[in-house]
């Protein structure tokens, strides 16, 4: 449809000023956290209510346009990247909680309200919203559900998906469903959950449930230094293997730690080559224990160093670096690259070692985070996209990283999503089979496919392009996946 016709039906229910068409305008919406992705949508809305929404999608679904929703774009894979034949939908103006129920442990909140908010109406309560992304000051609640955001406490409390109730969701089609409730279970299929992570594809959020849990009496964090990435590893799987579940085991490797050093200050060892960071909260008698237990296996492990943070102020600054390695690496090159794998606990030192041959033969450095206590990887590839070729080393860097997740018995992604960022490694990590039912679920919530189009699942035609799989008589198959 012409972009000034469509406009203009969208302005009989919307202020002019919530109908973006100049380019200008539309510049903060061209891309997500993945800016190396970039498009102009067709036109931005920015609604206030409901019932605009509905609207919105209703307008579209009959002009048969796409439609791209969005929260704040903190988002690393693409998903909110916009279609330039489509309409951006901003949901920044649903930032209000509606209901906080401190007896029930509950908040219901519209989906532009930020992570950190919550915890912070929670406080007063002593409450709080257990999922903590790096982004948790600015990322919003929508896009949280839509990625199925986790953060450092993932570990012991889970992703979003074991931290909402119910959520409201408009259709393509502007049907409103209710999803879940506050009840402790829900007849039919469990709809909430796939909804959570299906990354703008089936509807549109404007109304989340979440759980709130109690401020633990007690959260403390020690630091050790290793001398040796491997020996880091085999800390953590020595500390699943005792039984402790810590609220946060996280692991920052030599370059990524003078990185965040240099940023926030946190008093990290410069001479590690990696630290790990693990997090005790609980009853103060169980803390205490739990904390001289792993003071123990880490010493045991081989650590060069060790540090307890002596009270909340030391251990928030600790969290303040790992939180920080994102931007702090930023500062190390023009651009750099976030991936997200997630591996087997056992194969981490051989995961990294071939990131490191890999590092070598794509001649870019690499820092890695990880949220070691789930093998969720975050390796940061560096480069710098003004110098001809080192973007696409860049990617090529990434693909084999997200392949060789698959390869060791992982997954292409634990928190970010696949968006556009890993669309070709979907075709690496599932069958014809499983990608065909993929897109049936599409079709039953959006028959027309125009809901974030083009994202999260690949045809088998562009699988069979990316030479994931051939086709042998009729019938599209995989072969197995190559070792670099």
């Amino acid at each position: 449809m012409e972009k000034n016709k469509l406009a203009n039906q969208l302005r009989a229910f919307l202020p002019d000023e919530s109908v973006l068409i100049e380019i200008e305008d539309q510049k903060p919406y061209e891309s997500d956290g993945l800016t190396a992705y970039r498009k102009l949508p067709l036109l931005t809305v920015i609604p206030e209510t409901e019932a605009q929404v509905q609207a919105i999608l209703r307008t579209c679904h009959a002009a048969g346009v796409p439609v791209v929703a969005r929260g704040s774009g903190t988002g690393l894979s693409g998903g909110a990247l916009p279609l330039e034949n489509g309409v951006l939908l901003s949901l920044a103006k649903f930032s209000r909680i509606l209901h906080l129920d401190p007896l029930g442990r509950t908040a219901r909140v519209q989906p532009g309200v930020r992570n950190l908010a919550i915890s912070e109406a929670a406080a007063p309560h002593r409450l709080y919203y257990a999922p903590d992304p790096s982004s948790q000051i600015i990322c919003s609640i929508g896009g949280n559900v839509a990625e199925n955001s986790g953060g450092v406490h993932c570990l012991k409390y889970g992703l979003t998906v074991n931290n909402i109730l119910a959520l409201r969701v408009v259709t393509m089609e502007g049907e409103i469903l209710e999803l879940g409730s506050t009840a402790l279970d829900s007849a039919g299929y469990d709809l909430l959950a796939l909804m959570t992570g299906s990354e703008g594809m089936l509807g549109v959020i404007t109304e989340v449930i979440v759980k709130l849990l109690p401020t633990p009496e007690r959260a403390q964090v020690l630091m050790a230094g290793f001398d040796d990435i491997e020996k880091a590893g085999a800390a953590v799987a020595a500390i699943i293997s005792a039984g402790i579940i810590p609220a946060g085991l996280e692991m920052m490797d030599k370059l990524a730690i003078q990185a965040a050093e240099d940023f926030v200050h946190a008093g990290y060892p410069l001479q590690a080559a990696a630290i790990l960071l693990c997090e005790l909260d609980g009853a103060n008698e169980e803390v205490s224990e739990e904390i001289k237990r792993v003071h123990d296996i880490l010493q045991s492990s081989g650590a060069t160093s060790l540090r307890t943070a002596s009270d909340d102020a030391e251990r928030l600054k600790l969290w303040a670096g790992r939180k920080a390695a994102f931007p702090a690496v930023g500062r190390l090159a023009p651009d750099y690259y976030c991936m997200d794998g997630t591996i087997p606990r056992k194969r981490l030192a051989e995961v990294l070692a071939r990131i490191r041959d890999y590092s070598q033969h794509y001649g870019l450095r690499v820092a890695n985070v990880f949220h070691a206590g789930d093998g969720n990887l975050h390796p940061l590839i560096l480069y710098d996209a003004n110098k001809p070729g080192e973007m696409a080393r860049a990617e090529a860097f990434g693909a084999k990283i997200l392949e060789l997740s698959v390869e060791v018995g992982g997954t292409i992604t634990g928190e970010h999503g696949v968006g556009v960022e890993k669309i070709d490694q979907m075709c690496v990590q599932f069958q014809p089979k499983e990608l065909t039912l993929f897109h049936a679920l599409k079709a039953a919530w959006d028959e027309q496919g125009l809901l974030n189009p083009g994202k999260a699942v690949p045809t088998l035609h562009r699988c069979a392009e990316y030479g994931a799989m051939h086709v042998h008589q009729g019938q599209v198959k995989f072969p197995g996946i190559p070792r670099f």
